[in-house]
């Protein structure tokens, strides 16, 4: 049984430089970058989504702005097939600003394979372990969108 799930992404930008939330996978050892959010809970709208996540993640309250790109993840089609087969998930991408400073004391997010977080240069995206891989390419070097909304299924 494919389970569906909707996320929400924000996409906080500043001095050239996107904000990722840092893993290290305890079952590879690989490091990796996520956009911060996470999943949509029933009868909530993304920007409570974005908010919620976000403060779980990074203990930062966020300001909402204006839906960046749209894409899906259909892990039976991707390199981790073998662990994500069940999974269908739809990411909005949302551009955010910070309203107040990152502090990871408030953070509250159980995920242990989280470390902390990396502000990456555009052009440095390309050298780290990002997800989806397709933000690599969806940026130029001052941070604007040269792609479609809509992504399809990338990963």
């Amino acid at each position: 049984m494919i389970k569906l799930r909707n996320t929400a992404k924000a996409i906080i930008i500043q001095d050239n430089k996107i904000l990722f939330v840092k893993y290290i996978s305890k079952r590879t050892g690989i490091t990796y970058y996520v956009l911060p959010g996470g999943g949509q809970e029933g009868g909530e709208t993304f920007v409570d989504t974005l908010k919620r996540e976000c403060l779980e993640e990074l203990g930062v309250e966020i300001e909402v702005e204006r839906i960046a790109l749209l894409t899906e993840y259909i892990g039976k089609n991707h390199k981790f097939a073998d662990i994500h087969s069940e999974l269908h998930r739809i990411e909005c991408m949302f551009f955010c600003s910070l309203k107040s400073s990152i502090d990871l004391h408030k953070a509250t997010n159980t995920d242990t394979d989280q470390v902390g977080f990396e502000w990456i240069a555009f052009d440095e995206m390309k050298d780290k372990t990002v997800y989806p891989e397709a933000l690599k390419r969806v940026f130029d070097k001052q941070g604007n969108i040269t792609t479609p909304l809509y992504l399809g299924d990338t990963f």
